[in-house]
């Protein structure tokens, strides 16, 4: 029987979590939504043990079959770029803003093991395949690039590690409108590319409508409803859920009878 690549069980952390249960299979994109302060992206840190100290923690957190609670913490950290990579909601994090993109994506994967000139060719080739013009961006500093163009450099390391994992916090966020999508399609890509599962944590439940194939929805530290994106759309049973659906605007029909030439 093959791990999922993500599992969560009976996650608690002080009263920010209650017996939260998650899990992903690989080439899977799941997302988990809720308002702001429903415990989202505390989720996301405890995967990462990016946690505060003094909190108290019960629970298992499995990636790809190991539970990140039973090795070291140094050694978790090791697994961080190779098994498990994450995107942050804020772009002008992802890179030191005085060194050049291509020299920090090169020291990335040299730190995993890539000679200086295998990372090189292959930071060109990922920044390429993320539809970015590769010379440009790796000689570029960061505050000279648009956000989209950040967000997606970044993405483009996950794609050169091939994570088993990837973890999308509120990554577009920041961005216009074009700049996400072009962003989130390049997500695709990196599942698409590596069979990594994504963990895609977002407010925005129009992108969470299009993007995963299964939801989970948190509220107040617990999941109160999870199914298949189409049930939890069309069908939630939560009446919280459906208040969070029913928030959604919904756009009329487009005419079907327009003669030819007319607007």
């Amino acid at each position: 029987m093959v791990n999922p690549v993500l599992s969560i069980k009976q996650l608690s952390i002080d009263s920010i979590l209650q017996g939260v249960n998650l899990s992903i299979e690989s080439g899977e994109i799941i997302g988990l939504i809720g308002e702001s302060g429903s415990g989202k992206s505390m989720t996301a840190k405890a995967i990462l043990r990016f946690l505060p100290n003094g909190l108290t923690v019960s629970g298992n957190i499995f990636v790809d079959g190991v539970d990140i609670f039973s090795v070291q913490k140094k050694d978790h950290h090791k697994k961080l770029g190779r098994d498990i990579c994450m995107v942050f909601q804020d772009y002008r994090g992802s890179f030191t803003p005085f060194i050049k993109v291509g020299n920090q994506m090169v020291e990335t994967l040299c730190a995993h093991q890539f000679s200086k000139v295998e990372a090189k060719t292959v930071t060109l080739n990922v920044l390429t395949q993320m539809g970015l013009n590769a010379q440009q961006i790796y000689r570029s500093y960061p505050f000279q690039l648009s956000g989209g163009q950040v967000q997606r450099a970044a993405i483009a390391i996950m794609l050169a590690l091939k994570p088993k994992l990837l973890i999308c916090d509120e990554v577009t966020t920041a961005l216009d409108v074009m700049s996400g999508e072009k962003v989130l399609q390049a997500i695709h890509e990196v599942k698409n590319e590596t069979g990594c599962g994504v963990l895609f944590i977002t407010h925005d439940l129009v992108q969470a409508f299009k993007h995963t194939s299964r939801l989970y929805v948190m509220k107040e530290g617990t999941i109160i409803e999870e199914g298949k994106t189409e049930k939890i759309r069309y069908q939630p049973s939560h009446s919280y859920t459906k208040q969070l659906c029913s928030s959604l605007l919904l756009l009329p029909p487009a005419p079907t009878n327009r003669k030819r030439g007319l607007l």
